[in-house]
């Protein structure tokens, strides 16, 4: 197959929303139809024994909530997929929008009961910030939720995006009948099953007595109603306004009954785009290109706790990546081979020799790439718009085991070079701190250094209101400025000069008496 070709069946987007409205189901559901797992597994659930298969970390299982991305590929109707699960709560919300850097179309999925909530309305505007094509989700219709039009409104409304309706429930909760696929012109009607693919009934014409046989006559009279007002109300679907991120279609349909979700799968593999074109530095790099570009999104330490491998997750934007030739890492200025690169299917993974745009490949890296860098053929060229984050919430780092110390320490190492959290180390008396964003990221380190590394640690909280880079052109006055704040002086992985403010006040008043030292919010700063 040409590159042409090989571009044309890919499809890579990311599942976004805010915690508990049936992502990671979802995700479960599209791979049972992808032929990837054969019976789904399910997030929370007395009866179904296995786990979703994008929660596949300890800590994920028991609690019931995603804290890390999962990158999973599959074939469906010879069109390559490239699903990105990402978390939805507000504590990992970073590790999302470095997700969303990679992708080129989102699937949003809401729940009926609750419509539009916070996080959701947070991802929707990194969207739009790249005009990334939306195409909504509304879950859960098993559930007594609210009026579908009141949800599309709702939708129009909080996102500030123009809506159609591409499929429309029959009743819901007890009553739930069904879907109307408006698209295809066909009815599913509603079995439900939670682990297994069903086929539906097809009716051509809502207008005919069919149609009142399979659901009764005034839900089918109501369907008809509904029917009739979305086609006056809204405009016919155009797919352009789909790809330029103007209008977002909407399916309903419950994920864990596994309903519903072919017709967004079909649906999806024909109007959702190619891989897109992407800005760098110097210029707009085409997938077509036949030189190879990428870049590292995501990096994810201990995925096989016996090999403790640390695995870059690295988006293919032009042309192809080829296992074992040599590549370009524009940020060290140097060569780099890469002898094994995976694909993914949560935590399972087999060996690729070949990856083209839009895939993502799992590279095995002992250290030298960090999140942001770009892979190239020779070309220096630096991708951009992959965020990072000030930390907000600091805490002191407190060894609980000294004769584990050698394990906290690349433990510590290890989770920080995956971009969700940053340690600090204090130039007097080596105090570690660790900075976040999200409170919930501490027990999810304090989790994983005990399960993955041994180590016991408890976190004291800090007096701390930001960390600050600094730099200076004159290093006299640089090095003046650290023999008066010594106490507060600390330095990050990087071993870059980092001061640790304890208010805002304070700080501006710091900032006032040393005008010669710049003071930066995070540690990607050019002078």
């Amino acid at each position: 197959m040409t590159l042409e070709q090989e571009i044309a069946k890919r499809r890579t987007f990311g599942i976004i929303s805010h915690p508990d409205a049936g992502k990671t189901t979802l995700t479960e559901k599209l791979l049972l139809f992808g032929g990837a797992i054969q019976k789904a597994g399910a997030v929370k659930s007395s009866k179904i024994k296995d786990h979703a298969r994008s929660d596949w970390m300890e800590i994920e299982k028991q609690r019931g909530i995603s804290v890390a991305t999962s990158v999973m590929g599959f074939n469906y109707k010879d069109i390559k997929i490239n699903l990105l699960d990402t978390p939805g709560h507000q504590d990992f919300a970073e590790d999302t929008y470095r997700t969303l850097t990679a992708v080129d179309s989102v699937i949003m999925v809401i729940d009926c009961v609750k419509g539009v909530e916070t996080q959701t309305e947070k991802l929707m505007e990194v969207c739009r910030m790249r005009s990334t094509p939306v195409l909504c989700f509304i879950n859960k219709l098993d559930r007594e939720g609210r009026d579908p039009f009141e949800l599309l409104d709702e939708i129009e409304e909080k996102l500030s995006i123009r809506v159609r309706p591409l499929s429309w429930p029959i009743s819901m909760g007890k009553t739930f009948k069904g879907v109307y696929n408006l698209y295809e012109k066909t009815l599913q009607l509603f079995t439900p099953s939670k682990t297994t693919v069903e086929e539906g009934i097809e009716i051509s014409d809502i207008q005919s007595e069919a149609l009142d046989n399979w659901v009764g006559e005034s839900y089918a009279n109501q369907l008809r109603a509904d029917v009739e007002l979305i086609e006056g109300v809204y405009p016919s679907f155009d797919v352009n306004d789909y790809l330029a991120g103007e209008v977002a279609p909407v399916f309903f349909g419950s994920a864990v009954n596994n309903f519903g979700v072919k017709e967004l799968l079909d649906t999806f593999i024909r109007v959702a785009p190619d891989p897109a074109p992407r800005e760098t530095t110097i210029r707009i790099v085409k997938p077509e290109e036949e030189k190879f570009t990428g870049f590292v999104f995501k990096i994810h330490a201990n995925m096989d706790p016996k090999h403790r491998n640390r695995i870059a997750f690295l988006r293919v934007c032009s042309g192809k990546f080829e296992r074992g030739n040599n590549y370009y890492h524009v940020r060290q200025d140097k060569g780099i081979r890469f002898s094994n690169a995976t694909a993914f299917m949560a935590q399972d993974r087999e060996t690729v020799d070949e990856a083209w745009p839009g895939d993502i490949v799992g590279l095995y890296d002992t250290g030298n790439l960090k999140i942001g860098d770009t892979l190239t053929d020779g070309e220096k060229l630096m991708y951009t718009g992959i965020p990072s984050f000030s930390p907000e919430i600091f805490k002191e780092v407190v060894n609980k085991d000294a004769m584990k110390t050698k394990q906290l320490e690349k433990g510590l190492l290890q989770l920080m070079e995956e971009g969700v959290a940053q340690l600090f180390t204090y130039e007097l008396g080596k105090k570690k701190v660790v900075g976040v964003v999200g409170a919930l990221q501490f027990e999810v380190i304090q989790f994983r250094l005990k399960n993955e590394y041994g180590a016991s640690v408890e976190f004291a909280g800090q007096n701390i209101y930001k960390a600050c880079w600094i730099s200076s052109h004159d290093p006299k006055k640089l090095q003046e400025f650290i023999d008066s704040k010594q106490r507060h002086i600390a330095r990050d992985k990087d071993d870059k000069l980092v001061f640790m403010a304890e208010s805002r006040a304070w700080l501006q008043m710091v900032q006032e008496n040393f005008p010669d030292i710049k003071f930066h919010f995070t540690s990607e700063f050019k002078d």
